[in-house]
């Protein structure tokens, strides 16, 4: 059941993912003309920023179709590293990006070159603004549903991409007031954001490829579930690690020692379709049976 799962979670990721390119492609497009046009610093890094978000979708989509082919010789627990690897190549033009930004809008104040408060610039501002934090929840809320650590990077490069928005518009309104470096400082401000951002989906990746166990409320559902199979004895040795989208989990449950084989595989069958159905995530599980006896209760 869990290839189901998977299938529907690349559908999400594809639709959603789709979107998002034909957002940052329109709004690629406006903010680099108006911030051409209006010589905003700001906005044309906003516009550079909505163009590194094209080569993240497209670092979504190559990881997907790569991490989710089927396990093979070479690769018996799938290519799931892959999506995971894709959230970090994500993450890192995140930081590269933000670099760039404040290291251009840092030579601009030192050269002291004042920007121009253009009506156009706090518009399409205001627009990014919405469109962004509105894609945002929207792959937020498909990476949750198919457990995408790619999409939910991007999803946060939406966020960035908001934030970044918000501060070209809180320059735009200081440079109203005659602050004629507003344009740049948040440029900056914007770079600090993103470079945070990347950081932290980096952390992330890094604990998943340091096998690293599945989150701390995933691991009580799965407590409760073995713990109301009243064929289980006792259980211990529960393991937890993700591969992409995948979550593998071997454990050892004691059952009645006078069972035959067949019995005990039942349990051990029973166990792993109760997982699969309430566990969100695709599951792989390895379930080691053991006699419920005296020298092997933990």
């Amino acid at each position: 059941m869990h290839t189901d799962k998977q299938k529907s979670g690349g559908k999400k990721i594809k639709s959603v993912t789709y979107l998002s390119i034909a957002t940052n492609v329109g709004l690629c497009i406006v903010k680099l003309v108006v911030g051409l046009l209006s010589n905003s610093l700001a906005l044309i890094a906003d516009g550079i920023h909505s163009l590194s978000d094209l080569a993240t979708d497209g670092a979504v989509l190559l990881g997907l179709h790569f991490g989710s082919k089927k396990p093979d010789q070479s690769h018996p627990y799938g290519h799931g590293r892959l999506e995971t690897f894709s959230a970090v190549t994500v993450a890192v033009i995140l930081v590269v990006v933000g670099a760039g930004m404040i290291y251009y809008a840092t030579i601009a104040i030192a050269r002291d070159e004042p920007a121009t408060p253009h009506l156009a610039v706090g518009i399409v501002a205001a627009v990014s603004i919405a469109a962004k934090e509105w894609l945002f929840r929207v792959t937020k809320k498909a990476a949750v549903q198919s457990n995408s650590s790619a999409l939910y990077a991007n999803a946060w490069h939406h966020r960035s991409d908001a934030l970044s928005s918000i501060a070209v518009l809180i320059g735009f309104i200081a440079l109203k007031f005659n602050f004629t470096h507003g344009d740049q400082v948040a440029a900056i401000a914007v770079g600090l954001m993103i470079i945070w951002v990347g950081v932290m989906i980096i952390g992330g990746a890094l604990r998943e490829l340091t096998e690293s166990a599945i989150d701390a409320g995933t691991i009580e559902h799965i407590k409760d579930v073995i713990n109301s199979d009243s064929s289980i004895r006792q259980w211990h040795q529960l393991r937890t690690r993700t591969v992409g989208r995948e979550v593998f989990l071997d454990l050892h449950i004691l059952v009645d020692s006078d069972l035959n084989v067949a019995a005990a595989h039942e349990i051990s069958e029973r166990l792993e379709r109760a997982l699969d159905d309430q566990i969100a995530q695709p599951i792989n599980i390895v379930v080691h049976i053991e006699p419920d006896i005296p020298e092997l209760r933990k």
